[in-house]
């Protein structure tokens, strides 16, 4: 088991990375259950998918009642929907009706989805209450899980609404990722390729060569590839935990464009998150050969290595109706947007991401439809 600390000044909090470690969670828990126990409450609240319910409710309820503690379970459905106002007020409410106090810790037993959610609803809860993260995808433990972004959707965009509310621990059981699709998997190691290909060229060299491995799930492979990309997550967050600095910032890395291709696809099926950011780091990196801060040779290994984990590098595979200026105008709409610019990140190698804030979204509007012509 890996364990990667979080430094945040006051703040600190751990990151555990391994098998079985969900069915630990009392174990590694227990400074935060036992104030339940203290008040003379046996029961733990745990919101949770249905899918994590199904198929991981069992061992942690298993855990807890190693200890005599049951569950309350707040469910929600899979996917971006439940992210929403009425989501966010449906928990609000169950957890004043359970008398949550600021002292408490809510669980939260899921994806990303769920962990926002949580988050932003411990966030608020009586002005900040605190809560532990038990991702159980890819995507949300090499991720979400980490550094504190929690939020919600709205009709106008993702994730516009939220707050910073770092949770108390994490635990990410990689006997977890055994239940996803491989669809759903390979979106998760996309946001594994951007920790490469925005800081640690070589980290991209070694997921070049053992990508396959860590997708096959195999032990030491993929509890490298997730420790090393906890460990960059928390190296950017304690620097620039809110985001002030233009270092967390580096995180973005795909984004812009993956976002934007998101918001066309109606934030569905068609396009997963992951998938978005692996796209939107390939569009990202020919952009950045097209203003000639990146090699095309670098540009094209970006593609290359993408495509060969089984992940979109080119906007034909959306089979879009649309041009550059409508996928620019959703843009328009991403929180980093001030003073009327857009900040990008892009490459000026494998390795090596910078925030570039003199991009023209003429210029963009231009480059993706020469993409969607030429794909």
């Amino acid at each position: 088991m890996a364990v990667i600390p979080v430094e945040l000044a006051g703040r600190s909090y751990d990151v555990l990375v391994g098998r079985g470690v969900l069915d630990q969670a009392m174990v590694h828990a227990r400074p935060f259950i036992e104030p339940y126990h203290a008040a003379g409450r046996r029961k733990v609240p745990v919101v949770a998918d249905r899918n994590a319910l199904k198929f991981h409710g069992e061992r942690l309820a298993h855990s807890l009642a190693s200890d005599g503690f049951e569950i309350d379970w707040f469910l929600v459905e899979p996917g971006e929907a439940a992210k929403s106002w009425a989501g966010l007020q449906d928990l609000v409410d169950w957890l004043l009706e359970l008398g949550i106090t600021r002292g408490d810790h809510v669980f939260a037993l899921g994806g990303g989805v769920v962990g926002d959610l949580t988050g932003f609803a411990c966030a608020i809860l009586k002005r900040g209450c605190g809560f532990i993260q038990l991702p159980t995808t890819l995507l949300a433990q090499v991720d979400s899980s980490v550094g504190g972004k929690t939020a919600i959707n709205t009709s106008t965009g993702k994730n516009l609404v939220g707050a910073f509310h770092q949770p108390s621990l994490v635990l990410a059981d990689l006997d977890a990722l055994a239940t996803l699709p491989l669809r759903e998997l390979r979106a998760g190691y996309a946001e594994v390729l951007k920790y490469g290909a925005l800081g640690d060229a070589g980290f991209f060299d070694w997921l070049e060569a053992n990508g396959d491995a860590v997708l096959a799930l195999e032990d030491d492979p993929l509890e490298r590839a997730v420790a090393n990309s906890v460990a960059a997550k928390a190296r950017i967050v304690a620097e620039d935990e809110r985001e002030t600095t233009g270092t967390r910032a580096l995180l973005n890395l795909g984004h812009t464009f993956g976002h934007a291709l998101e918001a066309e696809t109606g934030f569905s099926d068609r396009l997963l998150h992951g998938e978005g950011v692996a796209l939107g780091m390939a569009l990202a990196a020919r952009y950045s050969a097209r203003r000639g801060t990146m090699s095309h040779a670098d540009a094209d290994r970006v593609t290359r290595t993408i495509e060969a984990a089984g992940l979109p590098a080119n906007i034909s595979a959306l089979a879009l109706d649309c041009n550059g200026a409508a996928l620019v105008g959703h843009m328009l709409h991403d929180k980093k947007m001030a003073a009327g610019t857009l900040p990008f990140i892009l490459l000026r190698a494998i390795g090596d991401a910078y925030l570039a804030k003199d991009v023209n979204l003429d210029d963009v509007a231009a480059f993706l439809d020469e993409q969607l012509l030429t794909d």
